[in-house]
């Protein structure tokens, strides 16, 4: 919410008369013009009377700019965003307020707020007459396709005299911001059957011991349960050991990014790359509703800010918080200028990771092996990759023909380093690849569990 009170600038006390006249409308002119031309005409012909009319007609506009730029209104204005996240191609609405907090009447008012053009028209609205102490609320709708971060600001009062000569704008000095996160798609829970550690309904487990790792059992405290005993280690050491607590910890997960300019073609909400930020942000608050502690990375190797080493958890108002924090990090992402996903390679150097999804534009094979390599470090890992040649077919055009695209090459690397990879095509639902992701990963490890019996 912002309030303040529309008073003149410095620039406009210095300009005084200056800023006065500018703010004559067309009629205002009209009579200040006409005025003129008669005291002129009054003048040259020797008519006293053509000279007092003369004089009314380019003095009532003077007059009247005048009286309008000294009139000091007392008046606070709020604004309130509904929501001030919202997804792309949904809409906010904006509401306004005005409360005249002086002793006396305003005049009519017109009420104007700035908004980028892409949420649409700037809103307009003309207020009548407020009373000491009155109150007057409209509220406007704004609507965006694209992600971002848009200014709301500042609330305008234009001015004007009951005869309409005169228009003077005061500004308030605040602004609000709105948000277009991505669109989120809500995923199935689905399991994806014999995934490593990291995923499924399942919970990797640590050994604690009173806040430490140890390889073997600590020595007795005043205070343990005796049913925790080791006596296999007490015969051993000839004192009391007690067995480690097994603790669990939060499964892991990974949603790598991939914003190289070179990786994707084309622009606009129906874009490659939009679909991928989409289908990001989707991942992310699937993760983090089922509780795995997330981490969002980019191919610069760069994540959201605030985000700890193991990423956010999700757990209730954490995981609320954690989500907006990441949508607010996707609302603005744009193209990086590398060619490489190498830094965001050596960040997972740290270990398992957990489940990886990534999301990913054009590979060459360079790229290619090094995301192959990126499945050694985690315990699972799934692919979404999102070839240009398979969007701008689907768009009409008719690729090259002759041997494997290079997204069919990309995917078949992709599968021989042990990633369960799928292309996107045009369209595609992500509710869809994730279920088809799930399937595939069963078939292969169905697969692996028949070649070791056999």
């Amino acid at each position: 919410m912002t309030t303040a009170g529309p008073a003149p600038t410095p620039e406009q006390d210095k300009g005084g008369l200056r800023t006065a006249l500018a703010g004559l409308t067309t009629r205002g002119r009209s009579f200040l013009a006409a005025g003129v031309a008669a005291a002129i005409c009054a003048y040259v012909l020797g008519q006293s009377d053509l000279l007092r009319v003369g004089l009314l007609l380019a003095v009532l506009p003077l007059v009247c700019a005048t009286v309008l730029y000294r009139t000091r209104y007392r008046v606070a204005g709020s604004r309130r965003l509904s929501p001030a996240r919202v997804p792309a191609g949904s809409e906010a609405r904006v509401h306004l307020r005005m409360d005249n907090v002086s002793r006396l009447p305003t005049g009519l008012l017109m009420l104007q707020d700035r908004v980028p053009y892409v949420l649409g028209p700037r809103p307009r609205f003309v207020l009548d007459r407020v009373e000491a102490g009155g109150r007057r609320e409209v509220s406007y709708r704004v609507r965006s396709d694209l992600r971002g971060r848009y200014p709301l600001g500042p609330l305008q009062l234009r001015l004007t005299d009951p005869f309409g000569m005169c228009e003077l704008t005061r500004s308030f000095s605040t602004f609000d911001t709105l948000t277009v996160i991505p669109r989120v798609e809500a995923l199935p829970p689905v399991r994806l059957s014999g995934e490593a550690k990291g995923y499924g309904d399942g919970r990797q487990r640590s050994l604690a011991l009173a806040g430490e790792d140890d390889v073997i059992p600590r020595g007795y405290r005043r205070g343990d349960d005796l049913r925790r005993v080791h006596w296999r280690s007490t015969a051993r050491y000839g004192e009391l050991m007690v067995r480690r607590e097994e603790q669990p910890q939060r499964a892991r997960c990974t949603v790598l990014l991939d914003t190289r300019a070179v990786a994707y073609l084309g622009a606009g909400p129906d874009s490659a790359f939009e679909w991928a930020v989409s289908g990001a942000a989707s991942m992310l608050v699937h993760m983090l509703e089922r509780g795995y502690s997330v981490r969002l990375l980019t191919d610069t190797g760069s994540s959201v800010p605030g985000e700890g080493a193991d990423g956010f958890a999700g757990s209730s108002q954490e995981s609320a918080d954690a989500a907006g924090l990441m949508m607010d990090t996707l609302a603005v992402v744009d193209h990086s200028d590398g060619t490489s996903l190498s830094s965001a390679y050596d960040v997972l150097r740290g270990g398992n990771e957990g489940l990886l999804v990534a999301f990913l534009g054009d590979l060459d094979e360079e790229q290619a092996g090094l995301i192959g390599r990126m499945r050694r470090r985690s315990g699972g890992a799934i692919a979404f990759l999102l070839d240009s040649e398979t969007w701008t077919r689907e768009s009409g055009e008719v690729p090259a023909a002759g041997g494997e695209s290079a997204g069919e090459e990309s995917l078949r690397l992709l599968h021989e380093a042990g990633w369960t990879a799928l292309g996107v095509p045009r369209g595609a639902s992500l509710t869809d690849l994730w279920r088809q992701a799930d399937r595939q990963r069963a078939g292969l490890v169905s697969g692996l569990g028949t070649e070791g019996r056999s």
